[in-house]
């Protein structure tokens, strides 16, 4: 899984998002204090009236009265309207902010460590945990700030009635700190891992949808099945196991908050009767404690919704302990060689997956990496372009190791490309210019006739302006290269670039590469040997070593595992 952020750094996070907008805050509390202050008279008036009522008093003063009430609440709604608009707008900036942050965090993150984690995991809190973190921002966070707000001020409004009716509220407070303090100690690590138990699942049916065909081929369905109600049963338990600590927590916890009214209440008459109070105090007092009943309500509905937005913000602040740290360059590359020199590299530990490769990859030389599925081609190739660092040895580029190049200057030099494309939401245009930002329309259009998409691409609806593109996977590959192109690399590696388009077609597209490519180094990795046959040079990889290495004329005169699979792909007498 990728880095969660602690308790501290979470808060520490908060702060500097809202203290960024001192103003835009202090505006906000200023209209939600002078609303609540406004509701805090209706109370006081009504202890007024009844007292008046009960003395005997005429028609224009209850009428007074009732007009100052209904004008308080009046002032009270419209205060509360403008606040409530003001806090929103608040919340939209911040979530602005935190999900820019988010997205240039996930940016950041080496596609290795991607790889390692899993897509689930990124998935996950790019959805799930973004949605619950605005969530909490836009309602829970202001209600309870404003619920917190309104109950202190009520409470400074029933001292002021009278301190004595201060008492009974004092009932409510053990009965409400000792479940939260059971539940809050519990709660937090219990929503990390229901967050941690749906990432595991939507990990495992993103794999099993994406690798449906191999799944079938194999026989593979009961154990991904099995699988499957395994991670549901997991998430299950982690589900259950908040919704245990909720079923304690929420009855004790509004049983508390409902006794202080009813306490006051029944011990109100007993201080008319000694005369410690006035009717009005006591109604006054009661309606306060009610008044109280309703911000405390929301504070309990909410802090849960809030604890659950936290455990979400961790795991969305954690995205940038996982970005890649900034490098700093000792030399610049005195050329484009590229030279690996005794590369080890392991998935897992120390079971290295490559075996000591030397290889020498000339300026301006076409090299094909050829050999059986799950040999190492891949890997080695993203070695090559500087997405996986080596276990141990080296790879430079101009004498200087890539691990010491900053990545957009290394992917100024060297870029992949593998059997993976994506279409970006947006027009045909800005898919393109993702790469080169400010290309003009004949640079777009000449890198789209460079992989064979122009006459495609110009007839779409609007051309270059279409949008919701539907292409065919093979059109979102040539898409793919086209920004390839654009980018204009000195080196490429391409991993299959063209598995998804038919022989004829990817034959024709790869000499047009090596046609507008010229004078620049391409590493090639595919099955189709027809590229093999084109290449400079042929390394053969086999169980993570270089086997063989030269022309294709050499290799297939020298009579070994190249020649063998030359033979297979083209028939005994082919040469």
């Amino acid at each position: 899984m990728l880095p969660i952020a602690s308790t501290g750094e979470v808060r520490a996070y908060l702060r500097t998002l809202f203290t960024d907008y001192p103003w835009r805050l202090a505006g906000v509390l200023a209209l939600h204090v002078t609303g609540a202050a406004a509701g805090l008279a209706a109370p006081p008036l009504l202890g007024l009236l009844v007292e008046r009522v009960a003395a005997g008093t005429s028609t224009w003063t209850v009428d007074r009265i009732a007009l100052a009430i209904a004008g308080f609440v009046v002032a009270q709604a419209v205060l509360v309207r403008f606040a409530r608009v003001a806090a929103a707008q608040l919340a939209e900036r911040v979530l602005a902010r935190l999900r820019e942050e988010f997205v240039d965090g996930v940016l950041a993150i080496p596609l290795s460590t991607v790889e390692r984690a899993g897509t689930g995991d990124l998935l996950s809190r790019a959805s799930r945990d973004v949605a619950q973190t605005s969530d909490s921002v836009q309602l829970a966070l202001p209600t309870i700030v404003v619920s917190g707000l309104q109950m202190l001020l009520t409470v400074g409004a029933i001292a002021l009635v009278g301190p004595i009716f201060l008492v009974p509220g004092l009932l409510a407070v053990p009965l409400l700190y000792l479940p939260s303090r059971w539940y809050f100690r519990r709660a937090n690590d219990g929503y990390l891992r229901e967050a941690a138990a749906l990432a595991r699942m939507a990990d495992g049916l993103a794999e099993t949808v994406e690798g449906a065909r191999t799944v079938e081929t194999l026989g593979l369905q009961e154990r991904r099945v099995e699988r499957t109600r395994e991670q549901l049963a997991g998430l299950y338990g982690a589900a259950m196991y908040t919704l245990r600590l909720r079923t304690v927590w929420f009855p004790l916890s509004e049983f508390a908050y409902a006794l202080p009214s009813a306490v006051t209440l029944v011990a109100g008459g007993w201080f008319v009767m000694e005369g410690w109070a006035s009717i009005g105090q006591v109604t006054a007092a009661v309606l306060y404690l009610v008044a109280i009943i309703d911000p405390l309500d929301h504070i309990l509905s909410y802090v849960d919704q809030l604890q659950l937005g936290q455990a979400s913000l961790a795991r969305i602040i954690g995205v940038r302990a996982a970005a890649e740290k900034p490098v700093e360059k000792t030399a610049d590359p005195v050329d484009e060689r590229l030279v690996a020199k005794d590369v080890r590299y392991a998935y897992v530990g120390d079971r290295d997956v490559l075996h000591g490769i030397d290889l020498a990859i000339r300026p301006g030389e076409r090299l094909a990496m050829v050999g059986p599925s799950g040999a190492g081609k891949s890997t080695l190739g993203r070695l090559l372009a500087g997405i996986h660092a080596p276990r141990a040895g080296s790879i430079e580029l101009g004498t200087v190791p890539m691990r010491e190049l900053p990545p957009d200057e290394l992917r100024g030099h060297v870029a992949l490309v593998t059997q993976e494309h994506h279409v970006f939401i947006g027009s045909l245009r800005e898919n393109l210019t993702l790469a080169r930002p400010g290309a003009t329309d004949a640079e777009l259009c000449a890198a789209l006739a460079t992989v064979d998409a122009l006459d495609w691409a110009l007839a779409l609806p609007e051309g270059l302006d279409t949008t919701s593109l539907p292409l065919s996977p093979a059109q979102a590959q040539q898409l793919a290269l086209a920004r390839l192109v654009l980018a204009d690399p000195h080196t490429l590696v391409l991993d299959e670039a063209t598995s998804l388009i038919d022989p004829r077609a990817a034959r024709h597209l790869e000499r047009s590469l090596a046609g507008a490519l010229e004078g620049r180094t391409v590493i090639a990795i595919a099955h189709r040997l027809f590229s093999a046959h084109d290449a400079d040079r042929v390394a053969v990889v086999e169980n993570g070593r270089i086997t063989e290495l030269g022309s294709h004329e050499e290799l297939v005169a020298a009579g070994g595992a190249y020649a063998a699979l030359w033979r297979s792909w083209h028939g005994s007498k082919a040469t």
